[in-house]
């Protein structure tokens, strides 16, 4: 088996607040291998953002960092400042939620993309551009020397878009966050993009994080998925075997709630109550509260333990056909 090119070891990142410390994530673990892109979902707050800025170091000052995140085996926590800024970029990039709000207003696009170029590369400004170009081109910007003259508020949101995976390609980096790449685009765009994603990986080897909440986009683009819930790792298992298979009462409850094509105008399935107040969380399994199955045993936190092959599932009525037949 090859080493991964990323590899998060009980990676806890805690903020301080008025409130008291919250541990936004708490002891999440996975790897991602050359090639392969890993699904990491669940509902807004529960820590999938978090993990991927402190994957590239963009965490503010005074978080609390722990654990380890290791890149092709160097350990990228407790690096300074100069080195997070020569890798980012060159050795792993990030796709951001919103490109409008990432792109820099006062450059035009060809600039932007140029920019890592010739910063991680040492190419003259000339050559920087002319390879900028080339990145957008490769990206299906149609024009791509006219666009590349051009300001992020004269393209559309698919484009810009399309500039921010030229930007994060630039330099071939070993591995590729991103997160919620399709917020806020049409779904042609979205399809669009999502397949641009899966071209470019399969040609330069990139492993891919995805952040997303698109169990759609999951089924279509994963080869791996990690469920979070509340700061911690519930599930992890092949795309194909997440879907046929859940053993984590959370995942089945995502699931659950995903409208079907076929089969009538249905009630939805819901997950009853609210997610924890991570300054205060529950004892033991934090979905507890919300679970139909739970038990007295679940006030002790379960491991992630396999139940199959590359499955693994934190829960103590794993695996969940034995509860479900009962």
């Amino acid at each position: 088996m090859r080493p991964p090119v990323l590899e998060v070891i009980g990676l806890t990142v805690e903020f301080a607040t008025d409130r008291g410390p919250l541990r936004a994530v708490d002891g999440v673990s996975f790897r991602v291998g050359a090639g392969e892109t890993l699904a990491v979902v669940g509902e807004s707050g529960c820590g999938k953002s978090v993990t991927s800025l402190a994957i590239m170091g963009l965490l503010p000052p005074g978080t609390r960092l722990g654990g380890a995140v290791r890149l092709l085996g160097e350990e990228l926590l407790g690096q300074p400042g100069r080195a997070w800024q020569g890798r980012r970029g060159r050795d792993l990039a990030m796709i951001f939620q919103e490109p409008m709000t990432s792109l820099n207003p006062a450059f035009t696009a060809g600039e932007q993309v140029a920019e890592a170029l010739r910063l991680h590369e040492g190419l003259a400004p000339r050559a920087a551009m002319d390879r900028a170009v080339e990145m957008l081109a490769r990206v299906r910007i149609p024009e791509a020397a006219r666009r590349a003259r051009q300001y992020p508020h004269q393209l559309s949101g698919g484009m810009r878009q399309r500039v921010m995976i030229a930007m994060a390609l630039a330099c071939r980096p070993r591995l590729l966050i991103a997160d919620e790449p399709t917020t806020a685009l049409d779904v042609t765009v979205q399809a669009q993009i999502l397949a641009l994603l899966d071209e470019l990986k399969r040609e330069t080897g990139t492993a891919v994080v995805l952040i997303t909440h698109d169990l759609g986009v999951v089924a279509d683009h994963a080869d791996r998925v990690a469920v979070m819930y509340a700061g911690r790792i519930a599930e992890t298992a092949p795309a194909d075997t997440l879907f046929a298979r859940p053993e984590h009462p959370y995942t089945v409850g995502l699931l659950g709630a995903v409208p079907a094509i076929e089969g009538g105008a249905g009630r939805l399935a819901s997950i009853e109550g609210t997610v924890p107040d991570l300054r205060r969380p529950p004892p033991g399994c934090r979905f507890a509260p919300r679970c139909p199955f739970a038990g007295r045993d679940c006030e002790a936190q379960p491991p992630l333990a396999e139940v199959g092959a590359g499955h693994a599932a934190a829960c103590w009525r794993a695996p969940l056909d034995r509860m479900l037949a009962a």
